[in-house]
């Protein structure tokens, strides 16, 4: 990643004193991940640097997170997380690694470890992640995988910054597929079942506003009371009376094979994650 020295921020450290992280990539996650680990106080703002390559975006960064170095390249760095496109990551970890590097949390979906790995010159730990999208709001939920030189110290590194927006697991790394079928596309489908409920209840009608608003809170609500009680289907049984509307309602859902729907689109995204590695 080469630097613009024109538009690289004002905040970046004039001193060649490494970082303890470098958050290579400021976009969406990126940027969720720096949120989180200065709101955790797991890092200190001057203890950190975001590398982002769009100078407009670099200026927002510098706005938003005062106290953080921004720039164009990756600066001297003890550890890096790798929060750019699948393509660019072993790019991105080369120049970690030749900044100095030791640990590299990667967290694009489908890179294999062996790729970040031979990417990079010595013994460097890399972890490779998969977050979701709630991580924007503090409630992702991530799984982590160490490769050749990761130990138990790097894990809990990894942890360290995944736990500040959410959940993390530990997983074999061929598991990984499985979790980013599930759970790091899982947003997309809840999104498309309250896509189907507002369009469904404007249908029978419900003003737009009304249904946009009482479906959001159905989702917020449900999902609340999942994390209280657990038991997925513990929780259905109680809201279905025999014979009554949600009765109805679900032996419609499974004549159209709705389940068995999910679970196709949860092994084709899982397959689409192998063949991105």
């Amino acid at each position: 990643m080469t630097a613009d020295p024109a538009t690289t921020s004002a905040t970046t450290s004039a001193s060649d004193e490494p970082v303890r992280l470098a958050l290579i990539g400021g976009g969406n996650m990126g940027s969720a991940l720096l949120r989180g680990v200065i709101d955790s106080g797991a890092f200190e703002p001057r203890e950190l640097a975001v590398v982002e390559v769009l100078p407009a975006r670099r200026a927002e960064l510098g706005a938003v997170f005062p106290g953080v170095a921004v720039a164009g390249e990756t600066p001297p760095c003890r550890s890096a997380v790798l929060a750019v496109k699948p393509g660019d990551v072993p790019a991105a970890a080369a120049a970690a690694a030749a900044a100095g590097a030791t640990r590299l949390l990667s967290i694009a979906a489908g890179v294999r470890l062996e790729v970040i790995e031979s990417a990079v010159v010595g013994p460097v730990a890399v972890v490779r992640a998969m977050p979701n999208t709630p991580a924007l709001v503090g409630k992702g939920a991530s799984a982590i995988a160490g490769g050749a030189h990761a130990g138990e110290e790097d894990l809990v590194w990894a942890e360290s910054i995944l736990s500040a927006v959410g959940i993390v697991d530990r997983l074999a790394e061929p598991l990984l597929d499985v979790f980013t079928g599930v759970i790091g596309s899982g947003p997309a489908y809840v999104f498309m079942v309250a896509e189907a409920l507002i369009e469904a209840a404007v249908a029978g009608g419900l003003p737009e506003a009304v249904a946009e608003r009482a479906v959001t809170q159905l989702l917020v609500g449900s999902s609340r009371l999942l994390e209280q009680e657990g038991d997925p289907a513990g929780l259905r049984a109680k809201v279905t009376s025999p014979g009554g509307t949600t009765a109805a309602g679900l032996a419609v859902l499974a004549a159209r094979a709705v389940p068995d729907a999910f679970a196709a689109a949860v092994e084709s995204a899982t397959e689409r994650s192998r063949q991105l590695g």
